[in-house]
């Protein structure tokens, strides 16, 4: 079992707003994370970690309050943390959360889709807002531990030494050929 202390469950990393001005207009656009507590559960031992698989139920809205997608329709959704299968901004606010809780993650666009947005459901540069509570939470096992962490640095490893075995065998195949020419030179010219 893990218990994490001192952990952060708020990202509120001092919200800031920029004013944008067009005109007559202002705009506020959110430039951090924002991840606000909506439902705790009283005990709270196992906190989500990258690795970790959450069964979640999410309600996702434009800043206008325009809903672009929910799960509550259908089965929650699996999310692997660290296997990028959400945008950017509703991971980094997977972080941390028990099961049952429920959260409040304000995303800015560049943790979200970005300058080009989804079309036609969310347009370039929107700052997303996603309810979201944890059905389940399930850690990662020290099988999937060693495949996620241990597995691509012996595969990063592996690659320069394989790379150089190819090229030690290409250097003495390409060595060996001078020779084997060669000889068979010499033998004709003995022939002859």
């Amino acid at each position: 079992m893990r218990v994490r202390t001192g952990i952060v469950l708020v990202f509120l990393a001092a919200l800031t707003f920029v004013a944008a001005e067009d005109g007559d207009s202002k705009e506020s656009v959110i430039e951090q994370l924002v991840v606000e507590t909506l439902v705790k559960p009283e005990t709270c031992t196992i906190t989500s970690e990258m690795g970790d698989t959450l069964q979640i139920h999410y309600t996702g809205r434009l800043m206008d309050g325009k809903v672009i997608d929910t799960s509550l329709s259908r089965e929650p959704l699996v999310v692997e943390m660290g296997k990028r299968s959400v945008i950017t901004g509703l991971e980094q606010a997977l972080v941390g959360l028990c099961e049952g809780q429920k959260i409040k993650a304000t995303i800015p666009a560049h943790l979200a889709y970005g300058k080009r947005g989804f079309p036609p459901t969310i347009p370039g540069d929107s700052t997303l807002e996603f309810e979201v509570e944890v059905i389940s939470l399930s850690q990662q096992t020290q099988w999937q531990k060693l495949v996620n962490d241990i597995l691509p640095l012996l595969c990063l490893a592996l690659v320069p030494t394989l790379l150089g075995l190819v090229g030690l065998y290409l250097y003495n195949k390409a060595q060996a050929q001078p020779h084997g020419k060669k000889k068979s030179k010499d033998k004709k010219s003995k022939k002859k």
